[in-house]
């Protein structure tokens, strides 16, 4: 039988860093392969945050980089061969050429199940591969499963779902599961609809059926005669991240504590929102004020990419953001939205994370 790799993801970000902690310590039997991919062009915070994971876990956390071999950083090689054209929210080659190939190089043609740290607090899939060698898992959901699973899951012929109730037992609960398996899927009761009544019925449940009846299947899960996350009905959110972060001692990347600033008289705060390359195209306006202020030699760096006509923003260069005026603008707009939300006791700006971090690649920023 075919070795199944357990490979995750380290991209530099809060979610994917506490996922690795995470899950050496509840699954210490599970042979995981770290890996991350490297833009050559990550703040400080993020390669030290690796260092300092390589240290707690105790394994190596293998470098990737797309275009191996250039003398170039990997961003600047593949930007010279887009003839300059700056990577955009509708031309995300960074994240293809940078993230994606590199990680599918990586794992070949192996079985694989890839760890993915979207947390049980957002709403949004994450990275599933069209290679039918990968699997991508969400241990921090409720539903550890990726929506291509579960679309198959819900949509197998009933009798054959139904005879995975007599492999799994559901003790007094079977009767529900069956009666829940024979719903229609409709637009008024959707697959989430279902997928929920089922993870109502029992978290545990629900996974031991779905994992038989991905032995149906060519999915890598479907060589193992078991699986350990089976039995998992944690659900992570967001105060948990950054409460594993710390008390591991891994700590969190300082990018995304409170930096105080002063506007028209009135005090605010602002932080990074994400990990990633610092020019990312997904940035706020108040993140690129605070790598301004914060970075100015990197944002100096960014300008300088800005040629031709191709800018990093659709509305203004970054060169026109820096105008006394704009940042007098961008600050007092984010002060306003910062006196409308709600209070948070925090060292970090949640209420920054709030509104971006379900915007951008998963690839990158979990």
């Amino acid at each position: 039988m075919a070795k199944i790799r357990h490979v995750l993801g380290i991209s530099g970000g809060k979610d994917s860093a506490a996922l690795a902690i995470y899950m050496k310590d509840k699954y210490p039997n599970l042979d995981i392969e770290y890996y991350t991919s490297d833009t050559g062009k990550e703040l400080d915070e993020t390669y030290q945050l690796i260092e300092n994971l390589k240290i707690y876990l105790g394994k190596p956390i293998q470098i990737l980089k797309g275009a191996e071999g250039s003398h170039l950083d990997p961003f600047d090689h593949f930007l010279q061969s887009y003839g300059g054209y700056l990577p955009s929210s509708m031309s995300r080659w960074c994240t293809k050429k940078l993230k994606l190939e590199p990680f599918e190089k990586y794992v070949g043609e192996d079985l694989v199940v890839s760890y993915v740290g979207i947390r049980g607090d957002e709403d949004r899939e994450g990275y599933i591969s069209r290679r039918t060698n990968i699997q991508s898992i969400f241990p921090y959901r409720q539903n550890i499963w990726s929506e291509d699973v579960v679309l198959k899951f819900l949509n197998f012929d009933l009798e054959k779902a139904v005879a995975l109730t007599d492999t799994v037992y559901l003790g007094k609960k079977k009767a529900d599961f069956i009666d829940v398996l024979a719903k229609e899927v409709t637009p008024k009761y959707n697959q989430q609809s279902k997928l929920s009544e089922l993870l109502n019925q029992g978290v545990k449940e629900t996974n031991y059926l779905i994992f038989e009846f991905l032995k149906t299947t060519s999915y890598p899960l479907a060589k193992e005669s078991d699986f350990p996350l089976l039995d998992n009905e944690d659900v992570i959110v967001r105060d948990d991240v950054f409460r594993i972060l710390e008390e591991s001692g891994v700590g969190v990347p300082s990018y995304y504590k409170k930096v105080d600033f002063e506007e028209g008289g009135k005090k605010g705060q602002y932080s990074r929102s994400r990990s990633g390359c610092y020019f990312c195209f997904f940035q706020q306006k108040i993140e690129w004020v605070w790598l301004y202020e914060q970075h100015p030699e990197l944002y100096q760096k960014a300008v300088e990419y800005e040629k031709d006509g191709y800018n990093w923003n659709q509305k203004e260069s970054l060169s026109e953001l820096i105008r006394p005026e704009r940042i007098k603008q961008i600050k007092e707009d984010y002060i306003k939205r910062q006196e409308q939300a709600t209070p948070i006791k925090s060292q970090y700006l949640l209420d920054i994370l709030d509104d971006s971090e379900g915007e951008g690649c998963a690839a990158c920023f979990i």
